[in-house]
Order: structure tokens, then sequence, then C-alpha cells
């Protein structure tokens, strides 16, 4: 009989919320971490709708995170300093795995709870929480790469998901785990931001595609600099194959004037081109063009 693991979800938005439905269908044991106003009230259960199957599973909740063999910090970026509050005692959580959008959290991350500690994570999937504890999963997948250095405590966890529907891999190069979502995930968010259209509005139209293409470019030009194994035409490839329909969650907290998460997404990018002298005219168009819509939504 496999182990059964405490897992504790910082964050049960669309990502969290869908890791913790699929890893308490799989018999883990699973508690939701939230805001200490939404305790009394919020779901004891998950319902998840989701090309892996339609169910409902028994969760607990808490507004700090309890011990764990595992802590999936699932916030956006720009929610994770005050997310992490709730996590007071860090020394009784055996492993932490985020699984944010950008770069930049694993070095906060790991000088405050140690390099073995944390373990790097992507994660790929269109995945929105409609009221809390319903999670609508809208993509066909859901990619989870994890580095190698994970393999141990979470080989079992990663199987479970794998059972379930999910397309995991354990990655050996960091920086390839990580520029490889970066250099898809930056294009993407970006370009359906700044042309506010879904992916299929972006590939049909010559000229959004024409910048996308570039970005793409720009971004992989940067992640090898940086040491990561990425390939443009693969990404691209990728994205052709996207369905039509999908928005980035960039596109979706602009419309609900949310704070984008611009800095995370787009600013490993910038910073890695700066430091490598390499020209990203068409990400800095896009840049700006998000900025200014940023600016027209906020103040119409």
């Amino acid at each position: 009989m496999p182990e059964r693991f405490e897992h504790a979800i910082l964050g049960p938005g669309g990502v969290g919320g869908l890791v913790g439905a699929c890893l308490a269908h799989s018999g883990g044991s699973v508690t939701l971490v939230v805001r200490p106003e939404s305790l009394a009230h919020y779901p004891r259960r998950l319902h998840l709708e989701s090309p892996f199957g339609n169910f409902d599973v028994e969760v607990a909740c808490a507004s700090e995170v309890p011990p764990a063999d595992v802590l999936w910090i699932t916030v956006k970026a720009t929610q994770l300093e005050s997310a992490l509050t709730a996590l007071k005692n860090p020394g009784s959580v055996k492993a932490i795995v985020p699984l944010l959008n950008g770069i930049d959290h694993l070095s906060l991350l790991r000088s405050r709870y140690g390099m073995d500690r944390v373990i790097a994570a992507t994660i790929a999937v269109e995945s929105e929480r409609v009221s809390p504890g319903h999670i609508v999963q809208r993509s066909p997948f859901a990619h989870l790469n994890v580095s190698a250095t994970g393999r141990a405590l979470l080989g079992s966890t990663v199987e479970q998901l794998q059972q379930i529907g999910f397309q995991c891999r354990f990655v050996e190069n960091e920086s390839t785990l990580m520029w490889s979502k970066l250099a898809f995930l930056g294009p993407y968010a970006l370009t359906t931001t700044a042309a506010d259209k879904a992916m299929g509005g972006i590939i049909s139209d010559p000229s959004w595609r024409e910048q996308l293409e570039a970005c793409v470019r720009e971004a992989c030009d940067v992640a090898i600099a940086e040491g990561a194994k990425v390939d443009p035409e693969a990404i691209l490839a990728g994205m052709k194959g996207m369905p039509a329909t999908m928005r980035s969650s960039m596109q979706k907290d602009v419309e609900q004037h949310n704070t984008p998460e611009l800095d995370a997404i787009a600013g490993p990018i910038l910073r890695g081109a700066r430091r490598h002298s390499i020209g990203i005219p068409a990400t800095k168009k896009l840049v700006a063009l998000v900025e200014q819509r940023v600016g027209r939504v906020n103040n119409p």
C-alpha cells in the first residue's frame, strides 16, 4: 500500500485547487491554507471539473501551514510575501515545491528556507477557481516538471499525478527546467495580454503572430545565455497546436483589475538580456503595450 503523504496547499486557487484535488483523489491527505478571515466558511470539499474527470474530495483547511511532507506554494508571484506569513514553522515541512510563474522566487525561498528544502518545479495548465472550492481545468493538458533533486521525495506523488492524467517528468538541469517554461510563458502571456486575444486570435493574425514569434526567439536567446537548453522552433510549434480558446492568466488578471505578474514573467527576460547584452525589441514593445493596457483598464 503506498505511503500516505501529508500535503499542504498555500494558495488554493486554480492551480493549487487542481493539484490539491488530484492529490486527495489519489489518497493523499490535503490541507488548504487560506486567509484567517476565510477559514470559518471555506468549503472542506473540493469540486473539480477536469478532462481527467469530475469529482469531489474531502480536504482540511487551516490558516497556518501545518506539518507536512510537501508544501505546494501556488499563489500569484505578487502575493508571495504576504502568503509566506502563514508559514510559521518552516522546520515542520520536509519539502517546499513552488509552482509560481517566473524564476526569481526560487532564490528568495532558498535564502529563507534552505537550498535542499526548496525543490524547483513548473506547471503548465489553464485552471481556474470559479468559486471557493470549485475548480475548473480548461486546458486539455497539465504538465508538471520537477527538478531531479526531488525525485526521492516526490517520486510516488508524481506517479500518482501521472495516473490521473498529468504529464510529468524530472529534469536534471534546473536552468532548462525553469527557462523552458518562461520562454513559452513570457511571450504567450505578453502577446495575449497586449492584444487581448485568445491564442487562436494571435496565431490567425499575421501581425500579432509575428510579435509572438519574435518574442519567443528573444526569450530563447536569453535562456540559452543563462545556461538553458531550449528550442524556439519547438516552442512555436507547441503554441500553434494549443487550443484556440486558451487565454493567459496575465490577460485574465488585467481584465479583472488584478495586478498582473508582469515583473515575475517578463522581468527575468528583461534583466537577463541586460546581463548578456542581448537585444529584445519585441519583448520590450509587448511589455510597454501591456503597461499601457493596464493603465487604460484601471483608469477608463
